[in-house]
């Protein structure tokens, strides 16, 4: 058996310890692949740079000592972060042995894990624990699992230079303890399909393999029981979609991959047989590029528990890039390696650095696509729709998707933009201070669970001031979304879905168009959404954008002397209210500025409807919310309604030059009628143009349509269509 990383052995501290688990050659890579990396290090200069970061953080680390401190502090804390800053030095130490061949370093890590041999047994539940499975080193077992994932690729690595009683010490102490720790004694988590689950299978499986013990892979891969219910298989099963859309969204599709393409690495290097990679048409491959997919400028879009300044800069795109890239060999991937400027210490990583140094590099293909959510694609979806292929691109991104189990969102059909290198229509994205140890530890903040998982909190339907689902995610997962049309190969790019079932009788529809215009710079984005009741209710529509209010179309009361809050749970008593106004279809605009480009926001309001203008950070005594502008639509005492309007990009604004263009929008008006089976969206340019969109009920790609719009008659064959007003199609 070839191995992958170094040792953790059984389940159980009392069962017999393999005769063949006292084979102590490293496993992260053959002899041959070492004495490429030691011999190549300073050849490539994306690798030699890598390797200069980790010496010079790892050398620090040997020179401030061993310090393994019983474990005290949340996130954020000393020991916390210590315990992180001894499993990357245990990890980087463990590589810079096998390259650069200075014993010192092995003698660092052998040391430092005698240390924690010594402490981890007396370890029980950490004192900082709160609502997550507590572990032993950390507040919560998630990060233990971290710890042994990077840990034993670091002891790999230099396990052969020890003792036998050192081995016996470390692996009885360390790693089979802790591999019994996260599967037999914190089972309920290793049993989940979750990213927790994941990471804890993967330190167990790696462990496993390190110590050449079956029974402990065999068990990470196929749960504690074997039947495959559980383990790293069935979440590989479950938690990805067939385009690699993984459930609980972007952010956490980073973080979790690590775990995914480093074990499935293990796996390959051991069970090559299994095909791991080839395993559910590629599955895992794929989640690599919808990874990068679902990002815009290097950030990942910041949807259901997400930190909006995450970046493909992390471990985990380092990791899995070079894995990806070792795998598929696709240039595209070493133009993100160039753009993150790093690497890993690691044959994958000294590939991708020669392969950049060689100028095989090529542009990733930023695409507009949908990426299906759901095991089996059958649960709605993103839709991302971009102007271009790169990574600077407008893009547009309809939030279709599930609920993403505990860390998903109440936002069913929500949107967000970005433009000219910013979020312009934005979520707000997670409630948390991350290792910060003054915001309740690092942890997800009240506020996480009062308004930025709240409905209102996003770019979408509100049903008299709740929230889907009543606020209880357990329902929505339950219920998804329908994706009814996507279309992102043609210059009109659209996106339809559906859902039913967010609110007791109410089911809402809603497409949205990113819509180039000759003679309009930047595209249009139209948004048409048709909401049905079975009784009367009020139904609001957020938007919550970026930038300064330049104009307001119609006439508003401010509150200048005070500023009302707008309601008293689910979000609603988050915001404050600063103005409130009734639009008319003639002046219902808002003109913001942001980033030297201006934006108008045109609605045409259903009838009865009034706008308020706000801001969130109300009830924030501690101010954990970040004050960041919306807008809401309200339509009050309504079984059905239907709101439509438009973002127009456009203009400029040059603070260096003092120069204005551009600054009114070239929209004249916008008008909405119902035909027969469809619904009419006429948009009226400055310049007596007219954009008439047809948008059918019917998603039939063959059914044809006929509709009457100004007097003429139009047909069109399948749900969406575009007519200009000299009628070209």
């Amino acid at each position: 058996m070839r191995i992958l990383f170094p040792s953790v052995a059984a389940l159980a501290l009392t069962m017999a310890v393999p005769a063949h688990a006292q084979d102590a050659r490293p496993a992260l890579a053959d002899a041959t692949a070492f004495t490429a990396m030691s011999r190549d290090a300073s050849r490539y200069p994306l690798f030699a740079a890598e390797l200069a970061r980790m010496k010079k953080s790892v050398d620090a680390a040997m020179k401030a000592g061993i310090d393994v401190p019983v474990p005290k502090d949340p996130g954020g804390g000393y020991t916390h972060e210590q315990h992180k800053k001894n499993y990357q030095t245990i990890y980087g130490a463990g590589l810079l042995y096998r390259i650069t061949g200075d014993k010192a370093y092995a003698d660092h890590v052998r040391r430092m894990l005698l240390a924690y041999a010594s402490l981890y047994p007396k370890l029980g539940p950490h004192p900082a624990k709160a609502n997550e499975a507590p572990g032993r080193l950390f507040w919560q077992s998630l990060n233990d699992a971290v710890w042994l994932v990077y840990a034993v690729q670091g002891y790999d690595a230099i396990r052969d230079t020890l003792s036998a009683a050192e081995r016996q010490t470390i692996d009885d102490n360390v790693f089979r303890r802790m591999a019994k720790f996260l599967s037999s004694d914190d089972a309920a988590t290793f049993d989940r399909i979750h990213n927790h689950a994941t990471w804890s299978c993967a330190g167990v499986g790696m462990t496993g393999y390190v110590l050449r013990d079956k029974a402990l892979v065999d068990m990470a891969l196929k749960g504690r029981d074997s039947s495959g219910k559980t383990g790293f298989l069935r979440q590989i099963d479950l938690l990805f979609s067939p385009d690699g859309y993984y459930t609980e969204g972007p952010y956490y599709q980073r973080y979790a991959l690590q775990p995914f393409a480093l074990f499935a690495q293990a796996i390959q290097a051991n069970d090559p047989a299994r095909g791991i990679f080839k395993y559910r048409d590629g599955v895992l491959v794929k989640a690599i590029r919808t990874t990068i997919q679902l990002t815009y400028g290097g950030y990942f879009f910041p949807l259901n528990d997400a930190m909006p300044d995450k970046s493909l800069k992390t471990d985990e795109l380092y990791q899995a890039i070079a894995i990806g890239y070792a795998q598929t060999m696709d240039p595209g991937f070493l133009s993100v390696a160039a753009w993150q400027k790093r690497t890993v210490l690691t044959p994958e990583g000294l590939m991708v650095a020669r392969d950049l140094a060689a100028g095989k590099a090529q542009p990733f293909p930023y695409s507009s696509a949908l990426f299906r959510d759901g095991p089996d694609g059958e649960q709605g979806g993103i839709a991302a729709m971009r102007t271009s292929a790169g990574d600077d691109a407008a893009v547009l991104v309809a939030k279709n998707t599930a609920m993403g189990m505990g860390h998903g969102h109440f936002d069913k059909l929500a949107w967000i933009f970005y433009d000219n290198g910013n979020a312009v229509v934005t979520d707000y994205g997670a409630a948390r201070f991350l290792n910060i140890e003054s915001k309740d530890g690092g942890r997800y903040l009240k506020e996480n669970e009062s308004w930025a998982k709240q409905t209102v909190a996003h770019n979408t339907l509100v049903v008299n001031e709740t929230s889907d689902f009543a606020g209880k995610w357990q329902v929505g997962q339950t219920l998804a979304p329908k994706q009814l049309y996507f279309s992102g190969d043609q210059p009109t790019k659209v996106s339809t879905a559906e859902m039913n079932g967010a609110w007791p009788g109410v089911t809402f529809r809603r497409t949205m168009v990113m819509l180039p215009v000759d003679g309009l710079k930047q595209p249009l984005v139209v948004d048409l959404l048709r909401v049905t009741g079975d009784k009367p209710a009020t139904y609001d529509l957020p938007l919550h954008y970026s930038g300064q209010i330049i104009d307001i179309g119609f006439p508003v009361t401010s509150n200048t002397a005070e500023r009302p809050v707008l309601g008293k749970a689910n979000g609603y008593q988050h915001i404050w209210v600063d103005a409130t106004g009734t639009p008319t279809a003639a002046n219902a605009t808002l003109t913001w500025l942001l980033g030297g480009r201006f934006y108008t926001y045109r609605m045409l309001p259903p009838e009865g409807a009034r706008v308020i203008l706000g801001e969130s950070g109300a009830n924030d005594p501690r101010f954990n919310l970040r004050r960041e502008p919306l807008l809401i639509e309200r339509v009050p005492g309504a079984k059905d309604a239907t709101f439509v309007s438009i973002l127009e990009p456009h203009g400029a604004y040059d603070a260096s030059a003092e120069t204005t263009t551009g600054s009114n929008s070239k929209v004249a008006g916008l008008m909405r009628t119902r035909s027969g089976d469809a619904e009419i969206v006429t948009i009226s340019l400055t310049k007596g143009r007219t954009v008439t969109l047809t948008i059918a009920d019917s998603v039939d790609p063959t059914a044809s349509h006929r509709a009457t719009v100004n007097g003429r008659t139009v047909d069109w064959k399948g749900h969406f269509a575009r007519f200009d007003s000299e009628g070209a199609q």
